[in-house]
């Protein structure tokens, strides 16, 4: 399985903005074969700091997604805001344990 995570860091005057495409991609990319897991997240102590969450079944499924239609509404609709930086990783999945 493969993970994609980061953090994207946008002016406060695009938070809004970008809630919105990041409401709408989620919902289309978790309705994609092989994705198991797609969620934004919003810093409680910096708001204009936004942390991306993604598992897919494989390599395959993350290339399916990256060719979709709602993937181009995305980019396009980030290159229209203010967007300070974006660091987006993936890496595979190892083994899991509970915490503690």
């Amino acid at each position: 399985m493969l993970v994609v995570t980061g953090i994207i860091e946008i002016d406060e005057g695009s938070v809004a903005a970008a809630k919105e495409l990041a409401v709408s991609m989620g919902t289309a990319s978790r309705a994609e074969p092989g994705c198991h897991a797609y969620a934004f997240y919003q810093d409680l102590e910096d708001p204009t700091r936004i942390r991306i969450y993604e598992e897919w079944e494989d390599q395959a499924a993350l290339d399916a997604h990256f060719a979709m239609p709602h993937m181009a509404t995305f980019i396009e609709g980030m290159g229209e805001l203010s967007v300070k930086s974006m660091n987006v990783v993936k890496f595979e999945r190892g083994e899991t344990s509970p915490v503690g």
